[in-house]
């Protein structure tokens, strides 16, 4: 009877999975979808092309504004269509969610909500982008939410990948944790020089250099908190290999995004993909320290699993 039961848990085990296979699969491919969105939406704003449809959801008033497509026109009207195929990916993962809800952890159906209301909000941002002609609140707010809603899947999809800690991580999500909010509130004040043109107007001697200076000062907090990251994951013994690659990846971003910055400043952002490439770096750094961030947690919950059952010992055992 025993191996009956056994037989059909395990046959059982494969089935439950399959729910949890394909949001993970739905998540990870929404992440490359929101980071192209976020790069076109810098294109766009670099280009000038913010305004290039006049009208919202529409553009001049169809679906396709075949007649008055352009390069702008083009940019503006594809950033609404990638909008528009991740918010019906966000309602899909929300609906899958609840509806396998009883083999998914209890926590995905909530997250995936999270992610559409986000979604939701990040399109009547959008709308106002274009009503309200580009105000910087706004623009800097949308992108704000489009970073928000990117670290959420980053965190339902990492969360969801297999992964077995090795229990070694001592303070370092904690740390990576600093380093993740220290990228995200450098991000926003790096939205808020694009969305007033502070360093255009810095050139010309205008009083938004602060804004532009407190960008320039603001990147030694999340670099320090970044190299922190480093440095731990390799004076870590045994840490997880997948942690190793994620804390070289983020060196290697940090250095690449320093880089970019250096450059798009010292050539008054007149090489525009540049400008884009900053900003799709910086999301790709703060996504990378997100991800290491999960995981790192995950491992430290090993850690106290370990700590709380000594070797030899085990739940089942005590039972």
């Amino acid at each position: 009877m025993s191996e009956f039961v056994l037989q059909q848990q395990n046959e059982a085990a494969p089935e439950q999975q399959k729910p949890k296979e394909v949001i993970r699969r739905l998540v990870w491919r929404m992440c490359i979808a929101t980071l192209i969105l976020m790069a076109i939406g810098s294109a766009t704003r670099v280009m000038n092309a913010g305004l290039a449809c006049p009208d919202w959801p529409l553009c001049y008033g169809e679906l396709v504004p075949a007649k008055q497509m352009n390069f702008q026109v083009f940019l503006e009207w594809f950033h609404r269509l990638d909008a528009a195929l991740i918010g019906v990916s966000a309602i899909a993962l929300s609906g899958l969610s609840w509806w396998h809800r009883r083999s998914l952890p209890i926590w995905l159906p909530w997250a995936s909500t999270f992610a559409l209301f986000l979604i939701v909000f990040q399109g009547v941002l959008g709308g106002l982008t274009v009503t309200e002609l580009l105000r910087f609140d706004i623009v800097t707010a949308h992108l704000g939410t489009a970073l928000l809603f990117f670290t959420t899947l980053l965190i339902v999809g990492t969360a969801l990948t297999p992964y077995q800690g090795t229990g070694t991580v001592g303070q370092l999500p904690w740390v990576s944790l600093t380093a993740a909010v220290l990228v995200y509130l450098q991000s926003l004040l790096g939205a808020l020089v694009g969305s007033r043109w502070a360093l255009h107007q810095c050139f010309g001697d205008s009083q938004l250099c602060s804004v532009m200076y407190s960008h320039i000062a603001g990147l030694v907090p999340p670099t320090a908190a970044t190299l922190a990251v480093i440095l731990i994951s390799w004076r870590t013994p045994a840490l997880h290999p997948a942690l190793r690659r994620l804390a070289n990846m983020a060196g290697g971003l940090l250095i690449l995004q320093i880089l970019l910055g250096i450059a798009t400043f010292k050539l008054h952002l007149q090489v525009e993909p540049l400008t884009v490439s900053h900003q799709a770096i910086g999301a790709a750094l703060l996504g990378t320290l997100v991800a290491f961030t999960v995981l790192a947690l995950r491992d430290w919950a090993t850690s106290r699993e370990i700590n709380a059952y000594p070797v030899g010992l085990s739940v089942n055992s005590e039972q």
